[in-house]
């Protein structure tokens, strides 16, 4: 088996691009995260349970769009490269944006929302992108990496977002667009391809382009299809705050777009300190299986007092526990890819991202749904805004149950993941062909 090579400065500089990337995509979409409710609330001239339920059926399209089209953009960077997709997806982006800025009637929001998430493929080719040039190893802290773009993205978007929706709903759109296309200018100059022609598929695959045929894959990899379960939970209960975060905060403690996107940019803090610090330093002592287990644990603790908090002081203190969840996504996406053939990498991020679009199908309707049912006249239980936030603490302890039986097999020794954009390595070596949102991190709360 050869070595890595060396890393050169064309290698570095696409590495850094792929970061640059998640980071600008996150800002766009942090941007619009404060200000789109309250958008369709002035569209419907509805009362705030009633724009729930939009909000949840915007969730479930954006979804419906994802776990459609995932498979099809992963087998088509398997076929025709990664640089491609990534760069339709911000172009497409960029021009969905500006649609979504000038909507005048709610029907042509709703549209761009599908757009969006037949575009949305930045994510996840990003991840395939790392698991083509970054070996074994070290792809636990390399996927730690981009989960500090999501977190710098995340500090910045809906602070601005707030920030700017303060002066006009619209304006964090037009900014949204911008970043984009300045994203998809940026990429066409300087983004390598990562897959060379020579180690691609032969040919692009009907059968394994669609959700159903990316299951089958996960299938024949008995540990990766049990973490892709616990992947599943994971997301599912993110949707809980994706789809009732803005709004159950207006209800429960009067917060507006401005205090939102404070208090999301304090999620964007505790997230980048966890993904960039935590899990490179963390990776050595603990492995991967204790890491999951950890981070399982602790979403389940974050999400409970998310929902039952009886005041705002207590809810910011539940943000950086719930933050911590986010050790649990590293060591299970470079688990994954483990497992998986070097040239069905992008498959299988299609398959996750299917997955977690699976997820946000029902998710948003089904948690926004519990959250307009608990502020209702017809509550079983009285004064319980936060129940959707309880029901997702559930739903991460069964994860945590799959977690603890998928693993358990494992090794607890663990790589020494010490990457930086400066020292990463390609992997072309490591494998005789090289072929995963974080989703957990990828979806963003809406």
């Amino acid at each position: 088996m050869n070595q890595p090579a060396e890393p050169t400065p064309h290698r570095r500089a696409a590495l850094a691009f792929i970061f640059v990337t998640v980071m600008l995509d996150m800002l766009a979409f942090g941007i619009i995260i404060p200000v789109l409710p309250h958008l369709i609330v002035d569209l419907i001239g509805g009362s705030i349970a009633r724009a729930a339920v939009w909000v949840g059926a915007f969730g479930a399209l954006y979804m419906t769009m994802q776990f459609v089209f995932s498979p099809v953009q992963g087998a088509l960077s398997d076929r025709y490269g990664r640089r491609t997709v990534i760069l339709i997806s911000s172009l497409g982006l960029g021009v969905d944006f500006i649609v979504m800025a000038l909507a005048p009637v709610l029907w042509l929001l709703f549209l761009g929302r599908a757009v969006s998430g037949v575009c949305a493929a930045s994510f996840s080719t990003a991840n395939a992108y790392i698991a083509d040039i970054v070996p074994k190893e070290k792809r636990a802290a390399a996927f730690g990496m981009l989960g500090a773009a999501f977190g710098i993205g995340f500090i910045v978007g809906p602070a601005l977002g707030g920030f700017l929706g303060h002066w006009n709903l619209r304006l964090p759109f037009w900014v949204a667009a911008s970043l984009s296309l300045v994203n998809f200018c940026y990429g066409y100059f300087v983004l390598p391809e990562s897959l060379p022609k020579e180690r691609r598929t032969a040919s692009f695959d009907w059968r394994h382009a669609n959700p159903f045929g990316a299951v089958v894959l996960l299938r024949r990899y008995p540990q990766v299809f049990a973490l892709a379960t616990v992947f599943f939970l994971i997301n599912l209960a993110q949707f809980s705050l994706n789809s009732t975060y803005v709004l159950f905060t207006d209800y429960r403690f009067g917060w507006g777009p401005q205090a939102v996107g404070y208090t999301l940019g304090l999620v964007g803090v505790c997230s980048g300190l966890v993904q960039a610090v935590l899990v490179r330093r963390l990776m050595p002592k603990l492995g991967e299986r204790r890491m999951i287990l950890i981070g399982l644990s602790l979403c389940v603790l974050g999400y409970l007092a998310f929902g039952l908090a009886p005041t705002a002081l207590l809810f910011l203190l539940a943000i950086p526990v719930f933050c911590l969840g986010g050790l649990a996504g590293p060591p299970a996406q470079s688990m994954m890819t483990h497992q998986v053939d070097p040239h069905e990498q992008g498959r299988l991020q299609g398959a996750l991202t299917s997955l977690a679009s699976l997820a946000g199908i029902f998710g948003p309707a089904m948690f926004a749904n519990l959250f307009a049912l608990f502020i209702s006249d017809h509550a079983p239980v009285s004064h319980l805004p936060g129940a959707a936030f309880v029901l997702a603490a559930m739903l991460l302890a069964v994860a945590t149950l799959v977690a603890i039986r998928a693993t358990r097999h494992v090794p607890q020794t663990a790589h020494p993941d010490d990457v930086s954009l400066a020292n990463v390595q390609p992997a072309m070596g490591d494998v005789p062909t090289p072929g995963i949102p974080s989703p957990h991190s990828a979806e963003q709360t809406r």
